[in-house]
């Protein structure tokens, strides 16, 4: 299948886009399928391959009334697929994380020692993560001196499934070794946000080869707004006027650091607008698994509980694409050729899974707040460490920039812990009236 693919998809591709196809330069491509827009499609036609029997499925499931005509081995296995266990509860009911404020009743050193645990373990997991990122994506392997030209590592989907199987493995034993709510949601409504959740990352992958990784940096803390947009759309929810106002900051500190930028190692314009366009696709993709996430969370589960769901549905589709394309023994055969590379992409995937379990313990124990102004120093550090590390230049007017899009972000949290606080304060006089 995949020598049959690799012949037909381009000329489709060729047929459908003509224009776009021709501004791409042949001296960036060694062919057909260094095209980051021909990857994407022949991804999202791996994943239709999964999707489209697992619709008509469900649908025949639905349409028959299976739920009270079904019996035999497989009607637990497809109840809990398709139909669930629990109608839709608040997420908090018979959940077993420890409550907030049985939290803050310990020591004010304990408090600390646990504050500087998770902030040390996010900053070391995602700070690791991106130089990672950055390493496996910009820089190729194999290469003894400088004047050799290596070999780089292309499929961005590979390494989305080193990540997602690991924070499988991760979830599922966590779920396995403590108490977890009794989960109700149908296990198909996880594919949705699986499927935009891989996307994103396939992007935020791409778009490397693409942009610099301070622009990918300032691109997602700027996430915001299209997340808002997609909350009035998907969720259907009002915003206060100081969201629209840092909202507004943010695009402005982003637009003054990506046209102050100086010119990049990239040969040419078209790749920087490649970037882009891939980086609004992350954004898209990234906003939707959010959105659909808050709602998932109507029905009782934990944190963890989602990520296995979410996880177990990525891994599936990313599996499935890579062996259609081939391209998973590929992968593999360049992890046995450079170590190195199979050092870093287990590394980046250790990472990533250790970090959503530092993200969803953060939450628990101090609130999103804290949990906010932890990661946006993050990335803050981020984009230095990338300058310092590959010789990323920023000017002037990039940096202040850079300093708007997060002096915008705390804005953010301290408005956000004002209003809570301020609600918190109006419900007992409330209660005595």
């Amino acid at each position: 299948m995949p020598s049959f693919s690799w012949r037909v998809w381009p000329a489709l591709v060729l047929l459908l886009l003509p224009s776009l196809v021709a501004a791409e330069e042949a001296s960036l491509l060694e062919g057909w399928h260094d095209v980051w827009l021909f990857r994407f499609l022949v991804n999202v036609l791996g994943y239709s391959t999964i999707i489209i029997p697992g619709y008509f499925l469900i649908s025949y499931f639905k349409r028959t009334n299976y739920l009270e005509t079904g019996s035999g081995f497989c009607f637990p296995l497809i109840k809990t697929c398709v139909f669930g266990s629990e109608a839709k509860t608040g997420l908090l009911d018979d959940v077993s994380v420890t409550p907030r404020n049985e939290a803050d009743s310990g020591s004010s050193v304990k408090q600390v020692v646990k504050l500087i645990f998770c902030a040390a373990g996010l900053q070391v997991s995602y700070l690791t993560w991106g130089v990672l990122q950055e390493r496996v994506m910009t820089r190729s392997y194999g290469s003894t001196t400088p004047e050799e030209a290596g070999e780089k590592f292309k499929d961005s989907q590979f390494l989305v499934f080193m990540n997602r199987i690991l924070a499988l493995t991760v979830s599922g034993l966590w779920c396995l070794m403590f108490k977890q709510p009794r989960h109700g949601a149908p296990m198909y409504k996880y594919s949705f946000a699986s499927l935009s959740n891989i996307m994103s990352s396939w992007c935020q992958y791409e778009a490397l080869k693409y942009i610099s990784f301070p622009t990918q940096v300032l691109a997602k803390a700027s996430k915001v707004i299209p997340v808002m947009l997609m909350g009035k759309i998907v969720s259907h929810k009002s915003y206060e006027y100081w969201e629209y106002f840092t909202a507004v900051l943010i695009s402005l500190g982003v637009s003054m650091f990506l046209l102050s930028s100086t010119p990049s190692k990239q040969p040419s314009t078209v790749t920087t607008f490649s970037g882009v366009v891939i980086l609004i696709g992350y954004i898209v993709f990234d906003s939707f698994t959010s959105n659909w996430q808050d709602n998932l969370f109507k029905y009782k589960m934990s944190s963890v509980q989602m990520m296995f769901g979410v996880n177990l549905f990525s891994c599936l589709f990313t599996v499935g694409s890579l062996l259609e394309q081939g391209a998973f023994f590929d992968s593999v055969a360049f992890m046995t050729r450079h170590s190195e590379f199979a050092f870093h992409a287990v590394l980046l995937s250790v990472c990533s899974a250790c970090g959503q379990l530092f993200i969803f313990y953060t939450i628990s124990q101090f609130g999103a707040a804290v949990f906010t102004i932890i990661m946006t120093l993050r990335q803050a550090i981020a984009i230095l460490l990338s300058c310092f590390l590959y010789g990323h230049a920023v000017t002037i007017i990039g940096g202040f920039g850079v300093g708007v899009v997060f002096l915008a972000l705390f804005l953010r949290v301290y408005a956000r812990s004002r209003m809570k606080s301020g609600r918190r304060l109006a419900a007992p006089l409330g209660q005595k009236v």
